[in-house]
């Protein structure tokens, strides 16, 4: 009994020997092991150099790019209608035609007035003869002050009438107001007119008119003299017209400035009341231009990545104007700073970074 209890100590012994000899052989290979760890550090880790590629910024030469709608108008547009009623005596337009400013469109029969124009016409040479009588005795002092005061009030109501009745006669003959082209007629000779009735249109689309609106934050950048681009449906070819005036303000409701601009039309191929789409270039300027896959977008804004010292260097950055390859910077970055392109997703503020090569504005990561 006392000899198996001596052999059971044993073994609890060796057992205790051979652990504590591996425990030793642990640390004594922990404290071989690399103080960094045994992983190596990833892009951006602490331990580890992340190779970019990057671009020196320079100064562009850029220009804001509005691009709106708008729509064409004549120059002039009226509709044709009589002042006076009365029957369509002649017509002497054809429908789509162009006419001259003052050309009779359409006469008005005119038996009764001009009969009372000749009534109105007699009564005036009376009222004349009559007033120069009194002012001969008159002056001769043969009359009294109140008869060539009767004579002369009775002469100037007999000319108001006259001149009344000859207006009346002149309004028989509808004429174009300005050079243009009429539009369909909507009476017929024989017709009876008053000054309800539509007669006809007439327009001037030589030139023409095109309005559009900009957003508020160009309104202080858009001045009469600036040029404008823009197409019409139906045609492949770019117009060029001239901003003439602006709204004194902006449209509470749409946050937008009315524009107005002309364009001349000489070969009559802009129709007035067509869609047209815009594009106003503004004056071209020296600004700081990135490659667009090299901004990170933010929850407040965006940011980039700088080289400095070895290091990336994260900086949030203004844009302003963006093209299909670069953005503008507006604040942020200037000319000379060295802008990291790749990587910048598993890059972070501080890392370690080495150039692998350079890009140009156009070119990829």
């Amino acid at each position: 009994m006392k000899l198996a209890t001596g052999r059971t100590s044993l073994i609890v012994a060796a057992a205790l020997v051979a652990a504590l000899v591996v425990i030793k052989v642990g640390l004594l290979k922990g404290d071989s092991a690399p103080a960094g760890g045994g992983r190596g550090a990833g892009a951006g880790g602490g331990g580890g150099t992340t190779s970019v590629r990057a671009y020196v910024l320079g100064t562009e030469r850029m220009a804001d790019r509005i691009t709106t709608v708008g729509t064409i108008l004549p120059n002039e547009d009226v509709d044709v209608r009589s002042e006076i009623s009365g029957r369509v005596e002649r017509i002497s337009f054809a429908e789509g035609s162009r006419v001259n400013k003052g050309q009779v469109l359409v006469k008005i029969a005119d038996d009764e007035l001009r009969a009372e124009t000749a009534r109105a016409e007699s009564r005036l040479a009376i009222a004349k003869s009559e007033a120069d009588r009194q002012r001969q005795i008159f002056e001769q002092g043969l009359s009294s002050q109140s008869e060539f005061d009767a004579a002369m009030n009775a002469f100037n109501v007999a000319k108001a009438e006259a001149d009344l009745v000859r207006a009346q006669l002149d309004k028989t003959e509808i004429k174009a107001p300005f050079d243009g082209k009429v539009g369909l007629r909507f009476v017929s000779e024989g017709s009876y007119v008053s000054p309800a009735t539509p007669i006809t249109s007439i327009q001037d689309d030589t030139p023409v008119k095109l309005d559009f609106s900009v957003p508020e934050r160009y309104a202080g950048r858009l001045k009469a003299g600036d040029t404008i681009r823009f197409t019409v449906q139906g045609t492949s070819r770019t117009f060029e017209g001239t901003i003439y005036a602006l709204e004194p303000s902006i449209d509470t409701a749409t946050r937008t400035l009315r524009v107005r601009a002309t364009s001349p039309n000489a070969d009559g191929a802009l129709v007035p009341g067509a869609f047209a789409d815009v594009e106003i270039v503004m004056q071209e300027r020296d600004t700081v231009a990135i490659p667009a896959y090299a901004l990170v977008p933010e929850l407040k804004g965006h940011r980039v990545f700088v080289y400095t010292g070895g290091k990336a260097e994260a900086r949030s950055v203004e844009i302003g104007t963006r093209t299909d390859q670069s953005v503008e910077i507006v604040r942020g970055l200037a000319a000379g700073d060295t802008l990291i392109t790749s990587a910048i997703l598993q890059l972070k503020s501080g890392a370690a970074v080495t150039i692998a090569g350079i890009d140009s504005l156009a070119g990829g990561p």
